[in-house]
Order: structure tokens, then C-alpha cells, then sequence
């Protein structure tokens, strides 16, 4: 469903090309996380330029990802784990180097728990579920 107002639609059209930028430059900046930039445009643009939507969805190396996301709600296990990583390791710099009070670094630790913990309970695309089951049962035999 498009958007009916003009202004409505370039709004979200151009929040869309924000987060496509801003998941551009995370690709380099792993302060930045480039995953939800590139989810949140692919919805701004389902909402306002199918035309954008279908090529960002074509794209060979993000089609894929929004794709689980859009039908299933799945992150795939390298995403998780590149996720797990790039976290434990900023939000680790940022407890250790910066001076900062108990408290927020008790609110970083809670943060970066409850983020990872969505993250892992998100379920794992199609064809990685049936990668797993055939492990488990190939174990059971």
C-alpha cells in the first residue's frame, strides 16, 4: 500500500535514502550498524516507491537479507554472529576505554543484552532451518 499524500510520501521517500545512506556507510564505520539502516529503507520505500523497494530487494548482496526479513522475520547465523562481535567489541571499547559512571555503563550492558537478545531470538531463514534439521538428524543416526 502506497502512501496517498505527496508530502507523506517524499517524507518517507526521503527517510528512506537517509537510512540507505547511513547502511552505506556503515558497510565502513562499525560504529554504524548497517542491517537495521538497510531494513528501515526497505520499508520507506515498500511505502513509497515500489519501483526503489523491487530494486533494493534485487540487489545481490542485500536482496537477500530483506527478503527473510520481509517474509519470515529471520536473521541469518553470519548476521547474528557479525552482529555479536561488532557489538561485544564496541560496547566492550566504550566500558573499558571511557570514563563514564556505573550507571551508564549498567545502561550500555542492558542495552547491548536486550538488542543481542532480539537479535538471537529471531528466527533463522528457511533454508538454514533445514540445514539444522538435517545436522540434527544426521547426529541422531
Amino acid at each position: 500500500m502506497m502512501l496517498q499524500s505527496m508530502p507523506m510520501r517524499l517524507g518517507v521517500l526521503l527517510t528512506g535514502w537517509i537510512c540507505l545512506a547511513l547502511g552505506f556507510v556503515g558497510l565502513f564505520l562499525p560504529i554504524l550498524p548497517t542491517t537495521p539502516f538497510i531494513l528501515l529503507a526497505a520499508y520507506c520505500f515498500s511505502k513509497s516507491s515500489p519501483q526503489l523497494h523491487r530494486k533494493l530487494i534485487q540487489q545481490p548482496t542485500l536482496g537477500p537479507m530483506i527478503q527473510h526479513w520481509e517474509q519470515h522475520g529471520s536473521i541469518s547465523k553470519r548476521a547474528k554472529i557479525t552482529a555479536t562481535v561488532t557489538m561485544a567489541f564496541l560496547f566492550s571499547l566504550s566500558l573499558f576505554i571511557l570514563s563514564v559512571g556505573v550507571l551508564l555503563k549498567a545502561m550500555l550492558i542492558g542495552i547491548a543484552t536486550a538488542v543481542l537478545a532480539f537479535i538471537w531470538t529471531r528466527p533463522l531463514p528457511p533454508y538454514e532451518r533445514a540445514e539444522d534439521t538435517q545436522a540434527k538428524l544426521a547426529n541422531e543416526m
